[in-house]
């Protein structure tokens, strides 16, 4: 029999669970144990810093890197009102529950019922790859528990949505007016064009499209106006945070600095003064690096990127 009449008689699904689910699951097995010890490790060392420590850090990256993530920034900061320990607590689960699976997932990989030297799931079919594995998830899961989870973070993800629609209301208005200036030349002279080349089978598909490109170009704009603003007024927030740390920080340390430091930093203003120089090097920054990550840190912080922008495209819908 020649490959191709084998290729031919494969299951429907056989090539995507080959190339895609096989890879994913094993990817997936791999890589999630690691992440969570190193996002463990983190946190554990964050808890031990002390507060002037915590502020300069997120000082630092609000002056340095809060154009860059606005919406993101603004979701971490209306969690914190809808319910962030209740999320704490669902990811918490979660993790749990993904840990059990890869561990017992592992284990099952290593079955060898029959004896024969070789594992059992290097012997089966694609097909019988998917249900077994969907067993052991089905079998070794908590449902209540990850059911709880999900609620709770869904409940929290639409106090944040809520939260940042009125927030950034001019940003998606903006952006729907520009995307609705931009359909109407659009659907007279490219949609034509476009129909001409295209079966009339997908030509109702063209409207759609276009709405699309349209959407994602207006949204490009209006984002790109907000991420200014949003760089100006995070580089001024962060730097605030840093000098008036940095200067708390100074006072415990009984550093004066040739009396340039004064006693009672409440009654003076060298706090905002420090703050305008460190606001334009971070605004500075920001512009030069074209409100975007540099690499490889963008590949570092890719899950940022996707969030953003996954934020954005919702509350702009």
């Amino acid at each position: 029999m020649s490959k191709e009449e084998t290729d031919e008689k494969k299951p429907f699904g056989t090539e995507f669970i080959e190339t895609v689910v096989k890879p994913v699951v094993e990817a997936i097995t791999i890589i999630t144990p690691h992440a969570v010890k190193y996002f463990q490790l983190i946190y554990h060392h964050y808890q031990k810093l002390p507060t002037t420590h915590i502020q300069i850090i997120f000082g630092s990256i609000l002056c340095f890197f809060g154009g860059i993530y606005p919406t993101l920034f603004a979701a971490f900061e209306a969690a914190k009102h809808g319910g962030i320990k209740d999320l704490q607590k669902a990811v918490t689960d979660l993790t749990n529950e993904a840990l059990i699976i890869i561990e017992e997932s592992k284990k099952d990989d290593k079955v060898d019922a029959n004896g024969d030297g070789v594992a059992d799931v290097l012997q089966i079919s694609d097909q019988e790859y998917v249900l077994r594995k969907s067993k052991l998830v089905m079998t070794k899961i908590t449902p209540s528990k990850v059911d709880n989870a999900l609620q709770k973070m869904f409940t929290v993800w639409i106090a944040v949505v809520a939260t940042l629609k009125v927030r950034f209301a001019r940003t998606i208005a903006l952006s729907m007016t520009i995307s609705d200036v931009l359909k109407r030349p659009a659907n007279a002279y490219l949609t034509p064009v476009i129909e001409k080349s295209t079966p009339k089978e997908y030509q109702k598909w063209i409207p759609v499209i276009i709405g699309w490109i349209t959407k994602g170009i207006g949204m490009s704009i209006a984002w790109f106006i907000q991420t200014i603003i949003s760089a100006a007024t995070s580089a001024w927030e962060g730097a605030l945070i840093i000098s008036r740390a940095g200067l708390k920080l100074c006072e415990e340390k009984g550093i004066k600095l040739s009396d340039v430091i004064p006693e009672n930093i409440g009654k003076t203003s060298i706090d905002e003064t420090i703050a305008y120089g460190l606001a334009f090097v971070g605004f500075y920054s920001q512009w030069k690096l074209g409100f975007d990550m540099p690499f490889p840190f963008n590949i570092v912080l890719m899950p940022f990127e996707i969030a953003e922008y996954y934020i954005r495209w919702t509350i702009s819908d």
